[in-house]
């Protein structure tokens, strides 16, 4: 086989291709396996808190407590501002 200026021009363009394919595959490798940021949490809802403390340390919440003694008090959302 004939070693032509065409032939070696054509096997440079190809090996040149393939390395960039290679390099292009390890670089969305790298990409794909880092690890994303975790969404950030929404704060519990004020129906689930049972402590007081933790209530009223939310401006969100605020603590109910009952008209008779034999119920324990409870934390429910605060209401919310009336805009004008």
């Amino acid at each position: 086989m004939e070693m032509t200026a065409v032939h070696n021009t054509l096997l440079k363009t190809l090996g040149i291709s393939a390395a960039t394919a290679a390099l292009a595959l390890f670089a969305y490798g790298a990409v794909a396996q880092e690890k994303k940021a975790a969404p950030a949490k929404k704060p519990a809802a004020c129906t689930t808190l049972k402590d007081e403390a933790a209530c009223k340390a939310r401006e969100d919440c605020t603590w109910a407590e009952p008209k008779g003694k034999a119920k324990k008090g409870t934390c429910k959302a605060a209401p919310k501002a009336k805009k004008k």
